[in-house]
């Protein structure tokens, strides 16, 4: 563990989760009908791995035949155990219309791997150890919240649930913090004053002191400023300015603070793939990056909603080449001649929750140091 401001260290966190679709199979395989399912359940976001003329997904040399999910697993887990790049998954997975919702997998389900007659990798579900079932005209319904995840949830149960971006726009509509009844800093217990809401009594606020704004390095603009949670809070009398009692402070709650309305929680299950466009973006901030670091470190980068991105996409992270004058052949004064190295990989980032122009993204693996500015863009 090491303190970083800028830098991300090697924090591999094995993401996981979600994605799994039943399938019946028999001594053969269908293909004409295997593809069509397979492009419903991926929407056409990745190549079916059914009657393909390009290239397999690469599987991991020590895969397993079989496996049987166990509770605490996550989708990038299990797929890390058959793939070598495991945001390949959408690839291999085979659908099965009479499955209520083909994406999802529950603990005890066996997955096998199988091979068409091109050589193309399959998995499968089974119904138990050496038992296939052939799936009758019932639908197998279970309860989502057995699923297995896409990602470990409780480890961002936290994070999702708390406001973090402030646009702009918002500062011209948030209630805000204007004084403290007690005249000291706000702290759990006691009560402060707030404006601009005319929410009832017994509503509930998070709020967040402004941080860092967040700079798109391609053109300058503010995308918005970091949200730094310091607490939770209930109007216990309305008016202006209306009456807060502080719960569950993390830190001092410091006039000009903003109140904003706890958000939905998100879900957990969304399926890891690449995007389905090309995505040429940066990382433009590391959230604590102040803090040890440790695996599922947060980053933003500067692209969102509008560039196609979406909570499940998964992006390589490459540091920058420098430009270096050539030593040999370019040293002299008269003809400094420059060299552009290579960028060179560093790591892999899943999104799981995006904004208009902006997103978040959890450190899956790090093969060299993450930077700010690190350029991320489709795997390969």
């Amino acid at each position: 563990m090491f303190k970083v401001r800028k830098s991300l260290l090697r924090s591999a966190g094995i993401l996981t989760a979600t994605a799994v679709a039943t399938f019946s199979l028999s001594h053969s395989i269908a293909q004409t009908a295997g593809q069509a399912d397979l492009a419903r359940a991926t929407g056409g976001l990745a190549a079916a791995a059914i009657g393909q003329t390009q290239s397999p997904p690469v599987l991991n040399p020590s895969h397993p035949s079989t496996y049987v999910v166990q509770a605490g697993d996550t989708l990038w887990d299990i797929a890390s155990m058959f793939l070598r790049d495991p945001w390949f998954w959408p690839e291999i997975w085979q659908i099965n219309d009479q499955v209520a919702n083909p994406h999802l997998i529950y603990p005890g389900d066996v997955l096998s791997l199988a091979f068409l007659d091109d050589g193309s990798p399959v998995i499968f579900r089974e119904g138990g150890p050496g038992n296939t079932v052939r799936l009758g005209p019932r639908i197998r319904v279970e309860p989502i919240e057995d699923a297995i995840p896409t990602i470990p949830y409780e480890t961002l149960r936290a994070f999702l649930s708390r406001p973090s971006i402030v646009t702009d726009t918002d500062l011209e509509t948030l209630p805000y913090v204007v004084a403290h009844r007690e005249g000291i800093l706000g702290a759990s217990g006691t009560d402060a004053y707030a404006r601009g809401t005319n929410a009832g009594v017994g509503s509930f606020y998070n709020l967040v002191h402004l941080g860092d704004p967040l700079v798109d390095p391609d053109n300058g603009d503010v995308l918005g400023y970091e949200g730094i949670f310091v607490g939770d809070g209930a109007i216990v009398n309305t008016g202006d300015p209306s009456k807060l009692r502080l719960t569950n402070t993390t830190r001092e709650v410091l006039v000009g603070d903003y109140l904003l309305e706890p958000e939905n929680a998100f879900p957990a299950n969304f399926l890891p793939r690449p995007p389905e466009s090309g995505v040429d973006g940066r990382i433009i901030s590391v959230v604590d990056g102040i803090s040890l670091i440790g695996q599922y470190q947060v980053v933003v980068i500067n692209r969102g909603i509008r560039h196609g991105i979406e909570p499940g996409h998964v992006l390589t992270a490459w540091n920058a080449g420098e430009e270096i004058v050539d030593p040999v052949r370019g040293g002299r004064i008269v003809n400094r001649e420059k060299v552009q190295l290579p960028d060179e990989l560093a790591g892999t980032i899943m999104v799981f929750r995006s904004f208009d122009r902006m997103s978040y993204a959890l450190v899956m693996e790090a093969q060299n140091e993450l930077q700010v500015l690190d350029v991320v863009r489709n795997p390969i």
